[in-house]
């Protein structure tokens, strides 16, 4: 069978306990580009152990710029006609395998297409095939496409021309951290997030402080659907919360500290 031309990109650091099951869901790719950002486990042996059975990996090893930039670099190494940006925690299913032939073969107008993403919830497992996340641009022609490289957080490709939503398919999202350690990673997106929106000159509004959080988990948990995986998925909706708030909170925090900044008072009291 012939290989798909499609380059899979992966920017990855100490993935390797992930990273397996990521290459063998891509087995069906021309060609495969990891850029990797100084691991100090097993990665960069695991990853050539796969260059020495054959596979199409080009591997790159590059200082850290940046979610965005670091992907942007990733992509212009890429060499097929189309492109399809994979985490190392990420695989593909079946049907999205399936699926993949028809999307390439999509008409010269269309440059990219959205696919969903279902995560892995401790306790229950991956989410129901209609349970997913929102579609995001993962597949996108060479040349048609690149990073918002603004975007510290969340990043994504911004596209020239019309894009589509895959019909079917997912990718499966698999770190399942403890609530622990989630915590301490939304923790860390958020203030990516919030350093992002200050630099922006954004401004903290009341309204996004108080009902952000809220409408996180309310579009987590009825429009994608969590409610159907039990409290597992009240968790994971609930974390998606806490970095909604988070993110308002530190953006709030870092404007008023420029007008008001902390001294203690306690004399005048």
């Amino acid at each position: 069978m012939s290989k798909l031309p499609i380059s899979a990109f992966i920017i990855c650091q100490n993935e390797e306990a992930y990273l397996g099951n990521c290459l063998e869901s891509l087995a069906d790719f021309s060609e495969i580009v990891i850029v990797d950002s100084g691991s100090t486990d097993g990665t960069i042996d695991f990853i050539r152990s796969y260059i020495d059975k054959g596979w199409p990996i080009r591997l790159f090893e590059e200082t850290w710029r940046g979610y965005a930039a670091q992907k942007q670099f990733a992509l212009q190494q890429c060499q097929q006609p189309w492109c399809f940006n994979i985490d190392s925690d990420e695989r593909l299913d079946a049907a999205l395998r399936k699926l993949l032939p028809e999307l390439i073969r999509a008409p010269s107008e269309l440059s990219g297409w959205r696919v969903a993403r279902r995560p892995y919830l401790i306790g229950y497992g991956y989410t129901p095939a209609h349970v997913k996340e929102r579609k995001n641009l993962r597949l996108i022609r060479k040349g048609r496409g690149a990073y918002d490289l603004s975007q510290a957080v969340h990043e994504g490709i911004v596209a020239e021309g019309q894009v589509g939503k895959a019909a079917s398919g997912s990718l499966l999202h698999y770190r399942p951290l403890i609530i622990d350690e989630q915590i301490l990673k939304e923790n860390k997106y958020s203030t990516l997030k919030a350093d992002q929106q200050f630099k922006a000159a954004k401004k903290p509004r009341l309204l996004k402080l108080v009902f952000s959080p809220l409408a996180y988990f309310l579009r987590l948990y009825f429009r994608n659907g969590l409610w159907r995986c039990g409290r597992s998925g009240y968790v994971e909706a609930m974390t998606g919360a806490v970095y909604a708030f988070l993110t308002q909170a530190k953006l709030y925090q870092r404007t008023v500290l420029k007008t008001r900044p902390n001294r203690d008072d306690a004399g005048a009291h």
